[in-house]
């Protein structure tokens, strides 16, 4: 019985080695034909991708020699999308942007020795022919904003009444400048050249930027290189500094751009571009004490003004009257104060820097120092909503509810605002 039943074991191990010796024949077949479709397939597709691709760049080829651009090196088909636009924006916008040249008559260096006492110490010739001659002394950029030759640039570079002010434009034409209007307190200045049809620069919007886009800046850099293009971003928003001279004159800058971009003297009042082409800001200052961090005012502040001098010619805005600290919690707590926010009206460090002006609206609305403006027409007055910003976008006549808190009590003023005297 054993015998038997090992030889019915036997018997049937034989075909099941069999079925397994032809699975493996069938599965290596399998594997082949699939190794071998796929090599095909392989070649097939990368060659189909391949002439997609290479005749993608010859239909590019074809279409820049067609529209004249054959100054592109196609071995070198790496030029991204951003440096298109900045190559493409600067090309445009370069006519638009000019160069301001200061001249003044400077007395000559011989003149000086026509004095007797002076003389004895000078062992030339003096020149007495003429006692002045006309040198130029400043420069600084700025921009055409209408084909009819209004220009705006920085009121610092324009500010000496005595000197003559020439425009230099891209393609070497040069034309006698006007100023028509400085704004002592956004440093702005409107310019204007006889001459039409000018190309011009487009405003943009810049209450609509954001921390890290990229800007151009295009001026006049150090007076000699001009349309000296540089790039950066926007490094913050809403900025106060304090900006001064080489006179040790000093100026409060509210609400300015912060940008990387490089900004060197000589690019005061030049145009800060966005990668559409449009002017979001005027270059107004540099920190010396640091690299790379120069500011920029808004358009935004600019647009009123140059509309108000092109239908007016000057430039006109509303005004309070009023001297003022914005509060804030440091100021609250060092002058024990009710609240952390609004404008303290408040006397300069002269007698003459009143904290009302006479007769200014403010006094015909009986406020006094040390009252504190919170609101005007609802809006809180603080730090990033100072009481200036929201006045500038009033227009004379108009007349505002302040909330004032006087000695300890809250109290509605209204006030009627009136032209400032520029």
């Amino acid at each position: 019985m054993n015998m038997k039943k090992i030889e019915i074991e036997s018997q049937n191990k034989k075909p099941i080695k069999k079925k397994n010796k032809n699975v493996l024949i069938y599965f290596g077949i399998i594997i082949f034909i699939i190794i071998l479709v796929g090599g095909f397939s392989g070649i097939y597709f990368t060659k189909k991708l391949l002439r997609e691709e290479f005749g993608g760049l010859n239909k590019l080829r074809e279409e820049l020699i067609n529209s004249n651009q054959t100054n592109l090196n196609f071995d070198n088909y790496s030029i991204q999308k951003e440096d298109r636009m900045v190559i493409d924006m600067v090309k445009k916008n370069s006519p638009a942007v000019v160069s301001i040249v200061i001249t003044k008559d400077i007395p000559k260096l011989d003149s000086f020795f026509k004095d007797p006492f002076f003389r004895q110490f000078y062992l030339g010739e003096p020149n007495t022919e003429s006692e002045t001659e006309t040198q130029q002394i400043g420069s600084g950029t700025g921009f055409i904003v209408d084909s009819e030759g209004y220009i705006i640039t920085n009121k610092h570079v324009v500010e000496d009444e005595e000197a003559d002010y020439s425009v230099l434009l891209n393609d070497g034409e040069d034309y006698k400048a006007k100023v028509l209007a400085k704004d002592d307190f956004l440093d702005l200045a409107i310019l204007k050249i006889e001459q039409k049809d000018l190309i011009t620069v487009k405003l943009g919007d810049s209450d609509k930027l954001n921390i890290g886009q990229t800007v151009i800046a295009i001026g006049n850099s150090l007076g000699e290189f001009n349309n000296t293009v540089s790039k950066g971003i926007i490094s913050g928003l809403k900025r106060q500094v304090e900006a001064g001279n080489s006179l040790g004159q000093t100026e409060i800058l509210d609400e300015v751009i912060q940008t990387d971009a490089a900004i060197n003297p000589g690019n005061s009042g030049g145009p800060l571009f966005n990668l559409n082409g449009e002017v979001i800001g005027i270059n107004v200052a540099m920190a010396q004490s640091a690299e790379n961090i120069g500011f920029t005012i808004p358009v935004n502040q600019v647009k009123d003004i140059y509309q108000s001098v092109k239908e007016t010619g000057k430039i006109v805005r509303p005004y309070l009257g009023i001297r003022y600290i914005i509060i804030n919690e440091n100021i609250q707590k060092m002058n024990n104060l009710l609240v952390d926010h609004g404008a303290l009206i408040l006397k300069g460090n002269s007698q003459s820097d009143l904290a009302v002006i006479p007769g200014s609206p403010a006094d015909k609305a009986d406020l006094t120092e040390y009252d504190i403006i919170l609101e005007i027409d609802g809006q809180e007055v603080n730090e990033r909503n100072t009481l200036a910003k929201i006045i500038r976008k009033k227009k004379v006549g108009e007349e505002v509810r302040l909330k004032v808190l006087s000695e300890g009590s809250e109290k509605e003023v209204k006030v009627i605002l009136e032209e400032a005297d520029f």
